[in-house]
């Protein structure tokens, strides 16, 4: 597959605890230069990193990030001011205990909120397949289809496990046809995105593929 199309599926991503600006505007600039669908970044570097990069790249944020069990209410809030620091994109943790409790219509109704506070913006809904069962990821499936969001995302990858390549194939069988899918969490070479890509993913979650490009450039590959 050609390098930059895959490129253009990375959402690259800094959502570790010790991220700094420098860091930030470090992936701000690779993403520029490499031409990804965009950063995706903690939500109080939103503001400062859409002044830096303007039109030039889309940036990301994630909400309820990683646990998911924060309130309806407070996920809505944090939309809601990302969407205002200039996010183009929400990427939403779904509430785990939720499911476990069979409560699908309530997740529904959190999502259906969340995308209301987006205000047309793209929003990615986080299911933590490494925590699911079989029949959970079918429900979240359809929950994820009924509730408009426009991508159902495998993983947020500070669980136990990041995205495999049943569950993209998973989603592929039982989402809606306009759903599309991001795998994220653990995705370690060229290979294994182009993997993701050919099972039907559209996006990718990674810090790792960019840096690998840059070792092949280092390398005159």
């Amino acid at each position: 597959m050609d390098r930059q199309k895959t490129l253009s599926m990375v959402d690259h991503t800094l959502l570790t605890q010790t991220a700094t600006w420098k860091e930030i505007r470090r992936i701000c600039d690779e993403a520029i230069r490499y031409g990804t669908a965009s950063v995706c970044i903690p939500a109080s570097y939103v503001k400062r990193a859409k002044e830096y990069v303007g039109d030039r790249m889309a940036v990301c944020t994630v909400i309820g990030f990683p646990n998911g069990y924060s309130t309806t209410a407070s996920k809505v809030f944090e939309t809601q001011d990302a969407i205002a620091n200039g996010a183009d994109e929400i990427d939403m943790v779904v509430n785990i205990g939720y499911i476990k409790d069979g409560l699908y219509d309530l997740q529904l109704d959190e999502i259906r909120q969340i995308k209301q506070a987006c205000g047309g913006h793209i929003l990615k809904v986080i299911v933590e397949t490494c925590l699911l069962t079989k029949e959970e990821k079918i429900r979240m499936c359809q929950v994820v289809t009924e509730s408009g969001a426009a991508f159902i995302k495998t993983s947020t990858g500070f669980s136990t496990g990041g995205a495999t390549f049943d569950d993209v194939a998973l989603f592929r069988k039982y989402v809606g046809p306009q759903v599309r899918i991001k795998a994220a969490g653990g995705i370690s070479s060229l290979e294994d995105a182009e993997r993701f890509i050919e099972l039907g993913a559209s996006r990718l979650g990674t810090s790792r593929i960019v840096k690998l490009i840059q070792q092949e450039e280092a390398h005159g590959d």
